[in-house]
């Protein structure tokens, strides 16, 4: 077995145990990334010839000269007999959207394409103290608008290592395809409406999105403030257990971060399902969206292998102790998506406001005549399409004209949304449920350029995700099979408020018990030397 095979519990123990170098790690990932990889995203790409499009392209950049200093620290706390940290040596790569201190960070859009921070975003912070090793930034749809890294002003885009002529899914692709691609171990990634699940069903990986306030936003460039979380990426159950218990806890630095205890994620993996109570919601098993004429809500059922992985994964938990809930009413999730397209481009259009030509960031080189057109220069030539519509949106569902018609309706919704959750997880209640059990996305992957320029059509990848965020509860994803065309199936675990511990029990749970399904052993095209199925 390769070292880039390994997962970032081995790695770790093999380092601290000084039976392999941290450095040897790094030198491994890359290599891993020389070769999987290609040219780094690019604001000038130039044409790419046909090998060379089969790449995965998960990088912006590859900090090579960081990660062997980083590495080699490591190496030398162990010799000194120190502690090395619980990631001692572990491959990490960073989606560009956190601050990184003297290491460009782009946000994947030209309008702050030559940014580079005096400071480190504390989550990204917490895993260097802990001794993993940053590779490099991985690319994301332009400031994480996107569900499938296709906005991104740094082409070309990442593809899925699975078949690199799909998407890997957004915003966090390039997280999800680095870890899928065995370039590192670990990613750290963002969710505001399911960008670290979607991704990661889309590429058979591991993903999740912690409670809102778990880990620190310090140094995340925000999207929507009310709803972004950063969590981990990673190839297996425990790994994300491991990164998770690194990275959370209150941050004095983030008024939003949670003063709550942070639980023993490891711990908890050693207890099984035995008696615990997993529910199915019908709600879940379609796509809701309105006709743009009538109004009218109209369903799209989800794809019928991602739902039979659900049945599935019900049938294995069931075999092995839990009790399956059928039937749990989440009628609100139906308007999860409308109700995120107003509340996060309110958000956006907000936190966009910063970049504007002035203190950093781009400038337009042409002649103004007064500051108001050094802005619209500097926003119109920096801003790629999708910030431009997301400003705009929330703009105007904002203005004081439309916003009880539109805003206060959305954090209404919000606040319904939240009320289904708190019925279902009520240990009083009905239905008293320690998870709900759902398929991540409606569909598998879809293919490059099939989705991308409708925004409505993309926004609705995240319709079985997007409701855990508005609820603010924890919620992964991981690998629960493949359909007819061998793209990975990612089903969901939602969990109570700061209950990570019992979705990654169950989760880690059903790992065990699937270890041997002939699925598992499938790999992703780029990892079997094919650059096209």
């Amino acid at each position: 077995m390769s070292l880039t095979q390994l997962s970032a519990f081995e790695v770790a123990h093999k380092v601290r145990t000084g039976e392999v170098k941290a450095a040897e790690f790094a030198q491994a990932a890359l290599e891993q990334i020389r070769a999987v990889d290609g040219v780094s995203g690019s604001l000038n790409p130039g044409e790419l010839d046909p090998i060379e499009e089969s790449k995965v392209h998960a990088f912006i950049q590859v900090t090579q000269d960081k990660a062997i200093e980083q590495a080699e620290k490591v190496d030398q706390k162990i010799a000194n007999g120190d502690e090395p940290g619980l990631l001692a040596g572990v491959p990490l790569s960073v989606k560009d959207i956190f601050c990184v201190e003297g290491t460009r960070t782009t946000a994947a859009s030209k309008i702050i394409a030559n940014f580079v921070p005096p400071y480190t975003a504390t989550a990204v912070q917490r895993l260097v103290d802990a001794g993993a090793i940053v590779l490099g930034k991985v690319n994301l749809d332009e400031f994480t608008f996107g569900s499938s890294n296709e906005s991104s002003a740094f082409q070309p885009s990442t593809s899925n290592p699975w078949n690199t002529e799909y998407v890997p899914g957004g915003s966090s692709g390039g997280s999800a395809a680095s870890v899928a691609a065995q370039e590192v171990a670990l990613s750290l990634g963002t969710d505001t409406g399911g960008s670290i699940r979607q991704p990661a069903a889309f590429c058979g990986v591991v993903g999740l999105k912690p409670s809102y306030g778990r880990v620190s936003r310090l140094g995340l460039i925000a999207f929507a403030s009310s709803l972004d979380c950063p969590g981990p990426l990673s190839r297996n159950v425990r790994d994300s257990a491991l990164m998770l218990q690194v990275m959370a806890g209150n941050d004095p630095k983030d008024s939003t971060s949670s003063t709550l205890p942070v639980d023993d994620y490891l711990g908890a993996l050693e207890q099984d399902v035995k008696g615990l109570r997993i529910g199915l919601s019908p709600d879940y098993e379609a796509v809701y969206y309105p006709d743009l004429e009538s109004g009218e809500l109209h369903s799209e059922p989800i794809q019928k292998g991602v739902r039979e992985a659900v049945l599935r994964a019900a049938e294995t938990l069931a075999k092995a102790g839990a009790e399956i809930v059928e039937n749990v009413p989440m009628p609100n999730t139906r308007y999860g998506i409308p109700a995120y397209f107003v509340i996060s481009r309110v958000e956006a259009a907000s936190n966009l406001h910063r970049f504007d030509g002035v203190k950093y960031g781009y400038r337009t080189p042409e002649a103004v005549e007064d500051l108001n057109e050094l802005y619209r220069r500097s926003r119109a030539e920096g801003f790629g399409l999708e910030p431009k519509l997301r400003i705009l949106m929330g703009m105007y569902v904002s203005a004081a004209e439309h916003a009880s018609s539109y805003y206060q309706k959305a954090l209404k919704v919000r606040s319904m949304i939240r009320s289904d959750f708190e019925h279902a997880f009520d240990p009083q209640g009905a239905y008293r449920l320690d998870a709900l059990l759902t398929s991540t996305t409606a569909t598998t992957a879809f293919k490059r350029k099939a989705v991308y320029g409708n925004s409505v059509l993309m926004q609705y990848s995240d319709q079985m995700t997007v409701a855990s965020n508005h609820a603010g509860v924890p919620a992964l994803t991981m690998p629960g099979g493949l359909d007819e065309n061998g793209l990975p199936i990612g089903i969901q675990l939602i969990g109570n408020d700061f209950r990570e511990e019992m979705i990654l029990r169950i989760g880690n749970a059903y790992e065990q018990l699937t270890a041997d399904d002939a699925w598992r052993k499938v790999r992703p095209q780029v990892l079997q030397g094919e650059v096209r199925a």
